[in-house]
């Protein structure tokens, strides 16, 4: 029996911008509520939510028979983990505080096999290759992959020419929270100085030819990053979406 891996996020950007939500609160059942919502994509958050790697490996199969492509967040750019999430069948890998080419790099590295990169060699082990059952897995798994690196930092943006410049970044993913409290404007995401900063990080992703998201849950800042030529957007997570939806209900009742 052979099996074909879906294909790479990117593979599917550029023509309309795809709507995304988040999967924070770890729950199989909401991410398959999600899945089925008619959102393109779904960031499975692995950086800041309860989420290790068994229940990564449950995300995946909650939301695998829908038309959506999961996106996952590790919580840091470190070489070990990013190789235990790649086994772990995830195809599409967010990388956040990537503040330079180097660390850029670096996270290209870690999602390749030699000679590219330096992936550690286990497809026999994963359920990456479906334990050997995709057919010549580590000649074409770079070909199944998405390297998105955030630009979440003052100091990622006055570098981002560099970043998305790094031969195997597909695209960045914009943090305007991170920015902006780097930027000294915590929790002011909609801070002028903010959004230009934004721009910025859109624009030189445009001028060599990436692919760019950011992460905007007001409905009036995602139609301004829509408008700048965002390919992809993340405009509510799971969590957000049931504290608002319950403290509606509730009040309306009280």
């Amino acid at each position: 029996m052979s099996i074909r891996l879906a294909p790479p996020f990117h593979s599917g950007l550029g023509e309309v911008a795809k709507t995304g939500l988040w999967v924070c609160s770890g729950s199989p059942v909401a991410a398959e509520i999600l899945a089925g919502s008619g959102a393109d994509w779904l960031l499975i958050d692995g950086e800041h939510s309860p989420i290790g790697l068994e229940t990564i490996a449950s995300l995946l199969r909650a939301v695998q028979g829908y038309d959506v492509d999961p996106v996952v967040r590790v919580p840091v750019n470190d070489t070990a983990l990013i190789k235990q999430y790649l086994d772990l069948g995830v195809q599409n890998l967010m990388i956040p505080m990537v503040d330079s080419a180097q660390e850029a790099e670096a996270a290209v590295q870690a999602m390749h096999y030699p000679p590219r990169g330096v992936r550690g060699v286990g497809s026999a082990l994963a359920r990456s290759a479906r334990w050997n059952r995709v057919p010549s897995y580590l000649a074409t798994a770079s070909d199944t992959l998405t390297c998105i690196v955030q630009i979440e930092s003052a100091a990622a943006v006055d570098q981002v020419a560099d970043i998305v410049a790094v031969d195997g970044v597909d695209a960045i993913f914009i943090g305007p929270s991170d920015l902006a409290a780097s930027m000294g404007y915590l929790g002011q995401q909609s801070h002028p100085e903010v959004v230009a900063a934004v721009h910025t990080a859109i624009s030189a992703a445009k001028a060599v030819g990436k692919y760019v998201g950011v992460n905007a849950f007001d409905d009036a800042q995602a139609r301004v990053y829509l408008d700048a030529g965002v390919d992809f957007i993340a405009v509510g997570a799971d969590v957000q979406l049931l504290v608002k939806a319950s403290d509606a209900l509730v009040e309306r009742f009280n």
